[in-house]
């Protein structure tokens, strides 16, 4: 890496130290060094809050040696230390030998050697703590629009992760994610009815510096933020019944996340995740066949789209990572299997084996998985709606077991009648069944309309493990779903 930091430097001092020590006698072993900072801050009704500050070094060390594989985590990284989790990793892999479900032979072994860092414009320290409080002081008193607004608050987060995976076949990846996410917040009360609105960035987070302040329109965004939440509190509830909806891309992304990306996860369709977070209506003979969508969806594994949460060079398994297709022209092509869950199921993946701390080893994870534009306009899907509904930002969901049947409520509403948007509905809702509801796309808007964003606690894993996962999309137009509303009138 070109610039390296001090705190990769300091990664690769520990990493040198322990290759010219690590036993010899087992098959193959990674180091996976990680160091990360994040700090959090906010202002809620004018007041600012207490700052956080979290700050995290460890490693984790894979052994791999005849048919077992362990595990060693530490937070000691000295060559004691470590010499202590190589030593817990081999007592596991003996073990995993006799007692295993698959045979550890299958597991990865990486010699490559890449390098990936996040565009920084503005890093996070050009700032002082009181220019950020500032800036967020003047955020949240643009959101005390009217006295209906009975709650205001800006935030300001940023973390920095550095990492660096070696090997004893040779690798060397050294990888630093920056990420700065703002938003705001508004709750309104009116007519008995409370209702908030967010926006300023709250669900844009993606990779890079302080200059994200800006493309998020933090200031800029408030008055509409603290507007809507008011017209909100003041429009009549969502109407029950079978409408088309339009989903703009805050929406997307949930629907995305929670129906394509979390069945495709290999390890899940192959019933590891069975006892936590449930299976997967896909099944392995799906592949290549099954019809997912309409022509319309075609859905990929990118990572390298500028700035998106899970751009990366190598999966932490130290598999390169490159974009492929998962739906192609409504067809599904292939899973969320990093290497080991690929050579399992024998069946191609992708480079998506993420791990969410040095403390955890890699499982199977979303990354970017992005809904592909098509060419309509969204003026156009709008026009060819005789009765429908227009839905923004998710606030609420729910998903079977099967990653199959789901319930979704947004923030915002639009009516749509005889091919015009009308006037704001509140707690707008929908469900369906993925297959259908997929099939039913009818609509797709161009590359101009084309948002990055993405989700930030994907759960998943025993023990848990949550991470950063990217979505982009258009908007969208879907058929014939099931519409209701979801408070009291």
């Amino acid at each position: 890496m070109s610039n390296q930091s001090e705190p990769l430097n300091q990664l690769s001092e520990i990493a040198a130290a322990f290759a010219t020590k690590a036993p010899k006698v087992v098959d193959y072993w990674s180091l996976r060094l990680v160091d990360q900072v994040s700090e959090g801050l906010a202002v809620r009704d004018g007041i600012a809050e207490p700052s956080g500050l979290a700050l995290s070094r460890g490693a984790m060390i894979t052994v791999s040696d005849a048919a077992g594989i362990g595990y060693g985590a530490t937070s000691d990284l000295s060559p004691a230390g470590l010499s202590a989790a190589f030593g817990h990793a081999l007592r596991f892999a003996a073990l995993h030998q006799r007692l295993g479900l698959f045979d550890a032979r299958q597991h990865p072994r990486s010699a490559l050697r890449a390098e990936y860092a996040s565009t920084v414009a503005q890093p996070w320290t050009s700032w002082t703590l009181q220019d950020k409080f500032a800036m967020l002081s003047d955020a949240c008193a643009r959101l005390d629009v009217d006295q209906r607004i009975v709650e205001r608050i800006a935030w300001l987060e940023h973390q920095r992760t550095t990492q660096l995976l070696t090997s004893s076949d040779g690798a060397e990846i050294a990888q630093n994610w920056d990420y700065v996410h703002c938003g705001l917040s508004a709750t309104a009360a009116a007519n008995g009815q409370t209702q908030t609105r967010r926006g300023g960035g709250a669900d844009q987070a993606q990779q890079g510096g302080l200059e994200r302040i800006e493309t998020s329109a933090l200031i800029a965004d408030a008055e509409r933020v603290a507007s809507e939440a008011i017209a909100l509190a003041e429009a009549p509830e969502c109407p029950n019944g079978r409408r088309d909806l339009v989903l703009l891309p805050s929406q997307m992304t949930l629907q995305i996340h929670e129906s394509i990306g979390h069945p495709l996860e290999l390890d899940r369709i192959l019933g590891d995740e069975r006892n936590y977070a449930g299976l997967s209506f896909v099944t392995p003979e799906m592949f290549g066949t099954y019809r997912y969508g309409s022509s319309l969806l075609n859905v990929t594994f990118d990572p390298d789209v500028p700035g998106e949460l899970a751009t990366y060079r190598a999966d932490d398994d130290g598999t390169r990572a490159q974009r492929v297709h998962l739906i192609r022209d409504g067809v599904l092509e292939r899973p969320l299997g990093g290497a080991l869950s690929q050579r399992r199921g024998r069946i191609n993946g992708t480079a998506n084996a993420r791990a969410s701390a040095w403390y955890r080893p890699p499982i199977d994870r979303m990354a970017n998985i992005n809904l592909e534009p098509g060419e309509d306009r969204l003026n156009e899907l709008i026009a060819r709606i005789e009765h429908g509904i227009l839905m923004d930002t998710n606030r609420s969901w729910s998903i079977d077991d099967s990653r199959n049947k789901f319930q979704f409520g947004c923030e915002l509403g639009r009516l749509i009648e005889d091919g015009e948007l009308k006037g704001l509905v509140r707690n707008p809702g929908y469900r369906g069944i993925s297959a259908a509801f997929w099939r039913n796309l009818d609509g797709v808007c161009g590359p101009e309309t084309m948002e990055v964003r993405g989700v930030r606690n994907c759960g998943k894993g025993e023990p848990n493990q949550a991470v950063f996962v990217g979505h982009a999309s258009p908007p969208c137009l879907f058929r014939d779903v099931e519409i209701f509303g979801g408070g009291i009138d």
